[in-house]
């Protein structure tokens, strides 16, 4: 039989006291961790049943994708800053999109454009960060990820919809900091709230998640035991100095033997389950597989997905880029938001795709594109987002917005609105001091 303090990592002889309790920190299962105190839908109680129920898939577009060959194309603009791709309509009179575009321009009566979004800075690592978190911090100096993403945020405040599953997922990898900025960590909130890194190609035959089975020291019988201290954990409430968050501590280690254990999360994960039909229709590439796999994660109850498509920091050959980057990723949305719309499923899941920042309406002496923090375009759909219009505008030049200006905190408020989280909630940080979720949101009303 394990020993009930020294598997939780206590001091022996010391008893299960309070401070023993928190000193003990994390009961890592698998490769899972799940932290043992601080864990819990804070929201649970409070929150609209309908926004309860959603969830968010972000497509990721890693490195600034340009707004104005993806969805706001510059017509009247000189050759030199329209660039080398015409304007397609879309199913919306008025809404034009690149023709790289071409499938989403069908669907956009379920997508919103938000294409004033700016926060004026070009840096990879501050943009990102302040993408991901509505607050501007880390920065290619100081790299630390410094407030919570979005994806952590949600985690904490929200949890996955049903048990078993991991409530943040990063498909095919998360992108925390370094040659891959995206800043999905859960910084002071602690690394129970990172993503679950799926460390693995959807679309790769030798796809394969890890840490959703045992590792080989840990058989049948010591998860028995486990069960049996979780047990005694129970039983032993009263003797926790009347620690008030023990029934979350003791529900969230049930949670991670649950993942660990069950058979829902390595179900979800397995896409060799969908039929070949519903894999080409996504596109047999890593963003259509990712795709997939969003939806059948979500479907089974993963909070929150990110999906990492990157190769979008095209400083020269801005063209042959695009026609390799866009026509996945267009195959990939539209595919996504049918799939959902078709399920029934659109209204509970938000869809957005976004970069850190857009690319030079100019294009440079090397036919690309470079860091331009001044203009950008997000796109919206599902969640209870209203489709088929755009917000804000920029100038005939595409340089900077003219019309109803949105900074990253903007986004985020809107998120959070949908999923039903105020925007002025607050998190203590390492120090003890409450940090608000977002400083200066306000909520695009035009979209809900």
């Amino acid at each position: 039989m394990l020993n009930m303090e020294t598997s939780l990592g206590l001091i022996p002889g010391n008893g299960l006291n309070r401070r023993n309790f928190l000193r003990a920190g994390t009961l890592s299962l698998g490769g899972i961790t799940i932290a043992q105190a601080d864990q819990f839908s804070v929201l649970s109680q409070t929150r609209n049943p309908k926004k309860q129920s959603r969830s968010v898939i972000l497509f990721w577009l890693d490195g600034g994708p340009t707004h104005i060959d993806t969805y706001d194309p510059k017509m009247r603009a000189p050759l030199e800053y329209r660039g080398p791709f015409k304007a397609i309509d879309s199913s919306i009179s008025g809404i034009t999109v690149s023709e790289l575009c071409r499938q989403q321009s069908t669907i956009m009566n379920t997508v919103s454009l938000v294409r004033s979004v700016y926060h004026n800075n070009a840096d990879h690592f501050a943009a990102a960060h302040w993408m991901w978190t509505g607050i501007h911090g880390s920065t290619a100096a100081d790299q630390k990820p410094m407030y919570p993403s979005m994806g952590s945020v949600i985690s904490k405040t929200c949890g996955p919809a049903r048990s078993g599953m991991p409530p943040f997922v990063a498909v095919p990898y998360s992108a925390t900091i370094g040659l891959r900025p995206g800043y999905q960590s859960a910084a002071y909130l602690g690394t129970s709230f990172d993503p679950f890194d799926t460390n693995s190609n959807p679309n790769s035959k030798e796809y394969h998640v890890p840490n959703l089975e045992l590792p080989a020291s840990l058989t049948m019988s010591r998860i028995g035991d486990r069960r049996q201290l979780l047990g005694k954990l129970e039983q032993t409430k009263q003797n926790l100095d009347n620690l008030s968050a023990s029934v979350e501590i003791d529900s969230f280690n049930r949670k991670a033997l649950e993942m660990i254990t069950g058979d829902r999360a390595r179900r979800a994960f397995d896409i060799d389950q969908e039929p070949e039909s519903s894999r080409l229709r996504y596109g047999r590439t890593t963003v259509g597989q990712s795709a997939l796999l969003a939806r059948r994660l979500v479907e089974d109850g993963v909070r929150f997905v990110s999906i990492h498509h990157g190769g979008w920091d095209n400083h020269s050959k801005i063209e042959p880029a695009m026609k390799r980057l866009i026509p996945p990723l267009d195959q990939a949305v539209a595919t996504l938001i049918i799939d959902l719309q078709q399920r029934g499923m659109l209204d509970d899941v938000l869809v957005v795709v976004m970069g850190e920042f857009g690319r030079t309406p100019k294009v440079n002496p090397t036919a690309g594109r470079d860091h331009w923090g001044n203009a950008m375009s997000v796109l919206m759909a599902g969640g209870g987002i209203r489709g088929g219009q755009t917000v804000g505008a920029t100038n005939i030049k595409g340089q900077y917005p003219v019309r109803r200006p949105v900074k990253p905190a903007d986004i985020l408020a809107t998120i959070y609105h949908q999923l039903g989280i105020p925007d002025d909630l607050q998190f203590t940080n390492r120090t003890g001091r409450p940090i608000p979720i977002l400083r200066d949101g306000r909520l695009l009303s035009e979209l809900v």
